[in-house]
């Protein structure tokens, strides 16, 4: 039996997780121009809350801690595609009014947008009860969007392919880091178009890309041991060339930070925010200070965290859907 629209009242808060690829190999572009990767992903506690509640048909309206200005609120928007296709495998007939309160940058590399789809199909699944199982929507994630499954997993996870075959990683402690946050934003498809341009020019004095890529072995084993340090010293990212080419005043940003006590800088995904990571809590503190004294848009954050989960509404106070 399909499930039947729910009453009006019910407000279902999800809580769910940006990301910072600890290590990104990308591989040669395939037929279809898109590459295999191998990414060390961990869940941070930079935090988006989506709430879903009952209606007639499907919108979402927006408020932000930060620039909010490139998010459509129109049918591309993946928080309402993602709504919508659970609702057409479900068999749902109503709709869902989405409210979404983000502090993930948009365009910044932290899977900000795939973040609001894992919640907005956690939220719709608790609220219509489609009794979907974790690998019913870690399916449907996967059709959203290659980051959209580690959004729900959360934690520490490596993923190939397109970064959408995950398996967890053992990570012990807690690592912390300040996120230089870019007031622009910049196109995936741009950076990996750039990233087989610099591969193309540099063709003589680079190694070729792996077919099959895989995340360095050091990088596994300083997120075993949970030390910073060594996870420093491992981190990698191979779009890094392509967004420092297309965003020259990143590399800026990346000495400032390892100048002022981080103990690497790594640009987060296909950028433009760039990830340090400092040796503890204080020395986190003392960076973001340092950075912000400079005029940066500045955050500090921590993980691994879990990924997207219902929130309890009498732990979180009143309900913000407006």
């Amino acid at each position: 039996m399909s499930p039947s629209p729910m009453p009006r009242g019910r407000i279902v808060h999800v809580r769910t997780p940006g990301k910072i690829n600890v290590s990104l190999r990308v591989g040669e572009p395939q037929e279809d121009g898109y590459h295999d990767v191998a990414v060390a992903y961990q869940a941070v506690s930079l935090l988006d809350d989506v709430w879903a509640q009952p209606a007639d048909d499907f919108s979402i309206t927006l408020e932000g801690h930060v620039d909010t200005s490139r998010v459509p609120l129109d049918g591309s928007n993946i928080a309402l595609r993602a709504a919508r296709l659970l609702a057409a495998r479900a068999g749902y007939n109503g709709g869902v009014r989405l409210h979404i309160e983000k502090r993930i940058p948009v365009t910044g590399g932290m899977g900000g947008g795939s973040a609001d789809a894992a919640g907005a199909l956690i939220a719709c699944d608790a609220l219509w009860e489609t009794g979907r199982s974790r690998d019913d929507l870690l399916a449907l994630a996967a059709e959203l969007g290659a980051d959209v499954p580690f959004a729900l997993m959360g934690g520490t996870a490596i993923g190939t392919g397109r970064g959408d075959q995950l398996s967890p990683a053992l990570a012990t402690g807690s690592f912390e880091w300040v996120l230089a946050v870019a007031d622009f934003g910049l196109s995936t498809p741009e950076v990996y178009q750039e990233l087989d341009l610099h591969r193309a020019r540099h063709r003589v004095d680079i190694a070729p890309p792996p077919l099959a890529p895989e995340v360095d072995v050091e990088v596994l084993q300083a997120l075993r041991a949970g030390d910073a340090q060594l996870l420093a010293n491992a981190m990698t990212n191979d779009l890094q060339p392509a967004a420092l080419h297309l965003a020259p005043e990143l590399g800026e940003v990346l000495e400032l930070g390892e100048s002022n006590g981080a103990l690497a800088g790594i640009v987060s995904g296909s950028g433009p925010t760039i990830a340090f990571l400092a040796a503890d809590t204080d020395a986190a503190i003392e960076l973001q200070v340092a950075l912000s004294a400079s005029g940066l848009g500045v955050l500090r954050a921590h993980g691994p965290v879990p990924g997207a989960r219902v929130v309890d509404p009498a732990a979180t106070g009143p309900i913000r859907v407006r």
